[in-house]
């Protein structure tokens, strides 16, 4: 079961996955302690939007604002929502999804994720543009130039690529989603934002009947 593999498929810029990290550190923390020498997990950027300089429609503004009241109602997660009024959103989430791939190298992805995450959510900062990224990597020790020299790197954007087209492969229905991979078969794990128990149950069934 060493080529077990559970897939994350999220967007460092995706708020419904803001609202699901509490649940889904649990829910690592039990697989980790549970399944570590069984199954491997990974992240997988599924990019929400190209890389664009457009100031983001009103209309899109104000259903996105709209959303973040509704995960915030629905699961009590904090935003700050002076972000629409200080900074200039953009539809522009690609940055950031190369962003967590160069962060991987130097094996901070979950850092970078959950920092971006933060400065967008809690610090209204603006993760579209380079130099928000810029200043979380500085943070997190990777230095300015290197991360800018790998952030525009051909091979990160290749990654980039691929690794959104098999985010598209999978059996996903959007962001944040589990796919758990075992024996060439993709198996959808169901995704409670306040249960981490109900994914944990459908990756326990499928690790102690492996397919054929």
């Amino acid at each position: 079961m060493s080529d077990t593999t559970l897939y994350y498929v999220h967007d460092p810029m995706c708020s419904w996955c803001w609202g699901y990290r509490p649940t889904w550190d649990t829910l690592q923390a039990q697989l980790l302690q549970q399944f570590n020498q069984q199954l491997t997990i990974k992240y997988l950027v599924g990019g929400l939007a190209p890389d664009s300089e457009l100031p983001m429609p009103q209309a899109m503004q104000q259903m996105l604002q709209q959303t973040w009241h509704k995960i915030a109602q629905q699961l009590g997660t904090q935003f700050n929502h002076d972000f629409w009024q200080h900074c200039q959103p953009r539809r522009s989430t690609y940055l950031a999804c190369r962003t967590t791939i160069v962060a991987r190298q130097y094996g901070l992805e979950q850092q970078m994720i959950n920092s971006i995450q933060q400065a967008y959510y809690l610090q209204a900062r603006n993760p579209s543009d380079i130099g928000t990224l810029t200043s979380i990597a500085t943070q997190l020790g990777i230095p300015a130039d290197l991360f800018n020299q790998q952030l525009n790197a051909s091979e990160t954007e290749e990654q980039l690529i691929t690794e959104i087209n098999l985010a598209h492969q999978l059996p996903i229905q959007g962001f944040p989603s589990l796919v758990l991979m075992a024996a060439n078969n993709a198996y959808p794990i169901r995704l409670d934002y306040q249960q981490w128990q109900t994914s944990l149950a459908d990756i326990r069934t499928i690790l102690s009947n492996p397919p054929a």
